[in-house]
């Protein structure tokens, strides 16, 4: 689980990172002193943090400002406020925030409030997260996977919209390379992909999600996280997350972009 604690006063800040290391043992912790750089995290770093706890009265963006913004980039992130202002409880609970919890901070409440996060939310350590709405991308431990070539993270798009359904080799180069005939030269290139996508997979440990037979691929889909598949299982958070853009970056998914209308619809 990732937190994201914010506060402008160090000491305030410092007592939460204890209370929450006490309440969530094991989960990871960030600490921001201004809303900026939490902000920056999430939208440059492509963190996702599962809740932040944030003071309400800061310098440059309020806690509320912070929270209007935090909810674009990352609707399903929890926001806890945490201040000893009893007066900005009402905005705060207009934004539809998880909780209001008064300082000083305590364990036990932070526990109550880690009660209410979906389990959909929380991370699992063996398994992949996939961001197919918008543009791809795909993270492990809340992290962007790296790849040598571009050409893999696109294969790794492709096999993921089919839903764990195998493809030949043929069906892959007529969907990466669309009329470049599957000939000596073409196979061996995806070969290289293949071996460049395990290569990536191995580093985490996930070499199990790319599955081979008969010379069809496929991944594995109990390994994957993502928005797709949710939404395919009718998670309303995935629904209403789809802004009628999917995996953008690739003219053939555009099939799947009219498919997810009708879905939504």
């Amino acid at each position: 689980m990732l937190i994201f604690a914010v506060d402008d006063e160090l000491d305030a800040l410092e007592t939460n990172r204890s209370v929450l290391a006490e309440a969530a043992p094991g989960a990871e912790i960030r600490t921001f002193t201004r809303a900026v750089p939490a902000l920056e995290a999430i939208s440059r770093d492509g963190l996702r943090p599962e809740i932040v706890f944030c003071d309400v009265e800061m310098p440059g963006l309020s806690g509320l400002e912070f929270a209007v913004r935090l909810k674009t980039l990352s609707p399903d992130t929890r926001i806890v406020f945490v201040t000893g202002f009893l007066e900005y409880a009402v905005g705060a609970f207009k934004l539809k925030v998880q909780g209001y919890l008064l300082k000083p901070l305590q364990a036990e409440d932070v526990r109550e409030e880690l009660q209410y996060l979906p389990p959909h939310s929380k991370p699992q350590a063996d398994r992949l997260r996939a961001r197919c709405f918008g543009n791809f991308e795909v993270f492990w431990h809340d992290r962007p996977l790296k790849f040598s070539r571009q050409k893999t993270k696109e294969l790794l798009a492709y096999l993921i919209d089919r839903e764990g359904a195998y493809c030949t080799a043929g069906e892959v180069i007529g969907i990466l390379w669309e009329d470049t005939p599957a000939d000596a030269d073409t196979k061996h290139y995806l070969r290289v992909l293949l071996s460049d996508l395990n290569a990536s997979l191995r580093e985490i440990g996930m070499e199990g999600l790319l599955l081979r037979k008969r010379g069809q691929m496929a991944v594995d889909c109990s390994l994957v996280d993502c928005d797709l598949y949710e939404m395919m299982r009718g998670d309303m958070n995935a629904v209403n997350s789809f802004r009628g853009q999917y995996m953008s970056q690739y003219s053939w998914a555009e099939l799947t972009t009219g498919r997810l209308y009708f879905h939504g619809n």
